[in-house]
């Protein structure tokens, strides 16, 4: 029996609309949807398809604030359980939510409103310890991992302590949600370990579904109409 921990409400009405969705991009795609694996672009399949949603600051990030020509306010801070962290000059301030973006234009204006004229503040994220990535299904250790840094299908899928031994090689699916909208690709994990494919990189809240070799049945009608992964299918 599957041990996945996705849940997926109204099971039949979300099979039938992956099916069409699925038919009608198969059918557009010609070879493609014959089941030819098809090597993917250098880079983040993933994002190069969907997007990549801007990364939004969480509790135990550990971030390196860079104020240009002021080296003395340059720092090194990981995010409390609060969300806030503290700068020279300025203070605690919350952050937890904030883009990168917002943070270094949010820094700037503090700066800006009594200490210095026109500052230009860089933020990076050094660990991203408030992400995590759920790997489920026929793993030997299904579960939630929070991840520090990048992480690549198959490091996710070490976390687990790899795939058990009823586990298909040929069908790993990895859900993605962006703009409300929930993605989803198959990947042969074989062509992957053989540089085939390229390994795609995972982020926070992306969950990962190791079918068994014999199919389960809320997943064959994914499982049996998706090519490899080009572009990320889509559902609502």
């Amino acid at each position: 029996m599957f041990r996945g921990t996705l849940v997926l409400p109204n099971l039949t009405r979300f099979v039938a609309l992956a099916c069409a969705l699925l038919l009608s991009a198969c059918a557009s795609r010609g070879p493609a949807a014959s089941g030819a694996v098809t090597v993917l672009p250098q880079g983040d399949p993933v994002a190069e398809a969907v997007g990549r949603p801007e990364y939004r600051i969480g509790p135990s990030d550990l971030l390196t604030v860079t104020v240009f020509q002021v080296e003395d306010l340059d720092r090194e801070v990981r995010v409390n359980n609060s969300g806030q962290v503290s700068l020279p000059l300025i203070g605690v301030i919350d952050v937890a939510g904030m883009t990168v973006t917002e943070m270094e234009a949010d820094v700037a204006r503090r700066y800006a409103a009594t200490y210095l004229q026109n500052p230009q503040v860089t933020i990076f994220v050094k660990e991203f310890s408030s992400q995590r990535v759920t790997v489920s299904g026929s793993v030997e250790k299904p579960g939630i991992y929070p991840i520090a840094s990048q992480v690549t299908l198959l490091q996710a899928l070490a976390l687990a302590e790899g795939m058990d031994a009823v586990a298909s090689h040929k069908n790993v699916l990895v859900f993605r949600t962006v703009g409300g909208v929930r993605h989803f690709a198959r990947f042969d994990v074989d062509q992957i370990i053989e540089g085939q494919l390229d390994d795609p990189v995972l982020q926070g809240e992306d969950i990962v579904v190791v079918d068994t070799s014999t199919g389960k049945v809320f997943l064959q009608n994914l499982i049996k109409l998706a090519p490899f992964v080009a572009v990320w299918r889509a559902y609502r």
